[in-house]
């Protein structure tokens, strides 16, 4: 069975532009998945921790064959290429990548949490993910596009 589901990528560390662009290369290479959009990149003002450099992000959408848990470890597999480490909650990376939706799965472990549980009141994931699925629907919360006055406080720069 194919589920689609949604990943949000960003990077504040080691040339984040490229490293963004970067994992965009290496998601297709993700078993048993395909990439089917991938937002424009954003530049946005860092989120809890202070002090630290601006993000680079986006929002991609997948049809995958995993099931959240084994799409959750290939994620992780890339992050750990690009030299992520897990240091501080919220804390300058390398790369962040984030599995917000899959299907219209609704998990509460440790380990995973679906819908992500911020993802509606943060404009790196609400832009990026209106752009490619405006009427993608979150589980409990209705659409994306529904968010966006939420977030349209915080500073987002759409790149060209």
């Amino acid at each position: 069975m194919t589920h689609q589901a949604f990943v949000a990528l960003g990077a504040n560390l080691d040339d984040p532009l490229a490293q963004v662009r970067a994992a965009l290369a290496a998601l297709p290479r993700l078993p048993a998945t395909h990439v089917v959009a991938a937002s424009s990149l954003y530049r946005t003002a860092p989120v809890g921790l202070i002090g630290q450099p601006d993000f680079i992000n986006a929002v991609v959408e997948l049809r995958t064959r995993l099931d959240p848990e084994a799409l959750l470890d290939a994620l992780f597999a890339v992050e750990a290429e690009f030299g992520r480490v897990r240091a501080a909650r919220n804390g300058p990376r390398t790369l962040d990548l984030d599995l917000l939706l899959h299907g219209d799965a609704v998990i509460d472990r440790p380990r995973l949490q679906l819908p992500h549980p911020r993802l509606h009141l943060r404009a790196f994931v609400v832009a990026p993910l209106a752009e490619i699925a405006p009427d993608c629907r979150i589980p409990g919360r209705g659409t994306v596009a529904a968010w966006l006055p939420a977030v349209a406080m915080q500073r987002i720069e759409r790149l060209p």
